[in-house]
């Protein structure tokens, strides 16, 4: 009977897979080719894109504010990187001990996760204007103040999301290798930085690959939570790509470029950081 499905499978095979292929070529191959031919072009719609060459792209690395959020984000998503994996992994390490209501913990932690980026952010809009109120000062005050808000906002919403995927590494642990190094005499410290994290890479190189690719993705909070305020300083690339192409007449072949450039640095960052973490797994 296997025998029979595996050559139904591979007799078969094309007609199962066409209706997927057919959806991913329609739904992004297709448009992000199309985007990259107006990146060249000056058009309003579609149907009347002229060609210039690379006019838009020159416009892109001339844009002062569109550097500054460049470098905005790349901070940013190093600063929330962090500090999501580094309070992600320990959380989880607690969990997997033994203690009272470790998995109502678990789901408290995990629940932010499951609440819009946009209500999140005028949630947190709320509560930072209320606190920062005391100093008369509020979240749009300075770029600072909205850099470390989105941080804030950014951290409390994955660190749950990030903790599940490191409780399922810790849980699937070999018992015989950590059976080993107590034999051995390794202390718990030594067992945690010589045995444990080194085994959790696969997970490591996940969360932190997600967290970047975020990080340089975020939008929703951005947008709810400052709007890019004050004078654009608190602006990130996702933003400013939206405000460039839908707030400025006439930029939207310079909005177009802008996304090929932040598509081309979000693909060379998340395989960098994917080829970094996967040798240091197979090192471990």
């Amino acid at each position: 009977m296997i025998s029979m499905v595996g050559k139904s499978i591979r007799k078969w095979w094309a007609l199962f897979a066409l209706p997927t292929c057919a959806a991913f070529a329609i739904g992004f191959v297709v448009p992000f080719i199309i985007g990259i031919y107006l990146s060249f072009t000056d058009f309003t719609t579609v149907t009347d894109a002229e060609w210039v060459g690379l006019k838009n792209y020159s416009g892109v690395f001339t844009d002062k504010v569109f550097l500054h959020s460049l470098w905005f984000t790349v901070a940013f998503t190093i600063v929330t990187t962090l500090i999501i994996n580094i309070a992600a992994f320990f959380i989880a390490y607690m969990f997997t001990k033994k203690m009272k209501g470790a998995n109502l913990f678990r789901s408290v932690f995990f629940m932010p996760n499951l609440i819009g980026g946009i209500i999140l952010g005028y949630i947190w809009q709320l509560l930072l204007n209320g606190i920062l109120a005391h100093w008369g000062r509020s979240i749009t005050y300075s770029g600072t103040y909205g850099f470390w808000g989105i941080t804030i906002l950014v951290c409390w919403q994955q660190i749950g999301y990030m903790m599940i995927i490191y409780i399922a590494g810790l849980q699937a642990l070999p018992t015989d290798v950590m059976e080993a190094a107590a034999v051995d005499g390794a202390n718990p410290r030594q067992t945690l930085f010589q045995v444990t994290i080194p085994l959790m890479m696969p997970s490591i190189t996940v969360c932190s690959f997600l967290t970047v690719t975020n990080g340089f993705k975020l939008f929703d909070q951005n947008l709810a939570l400052t709007n890019g305020a004050p004078s654009r300083m608190s602006e990130m690339l996702a933003l400013n790509i939206y405000n460039t192409f839908y707030g400025r007449v006439g930029y939207e072949g310079v909005g177009q470029a802008k996304a090929v450039v932040f598509f081309l640095i979000v693909a060379a960052v998340a395989l960098i950081q994917n080829r970094l973490t996967t040798s240091k797994e197979v090192t471990a």
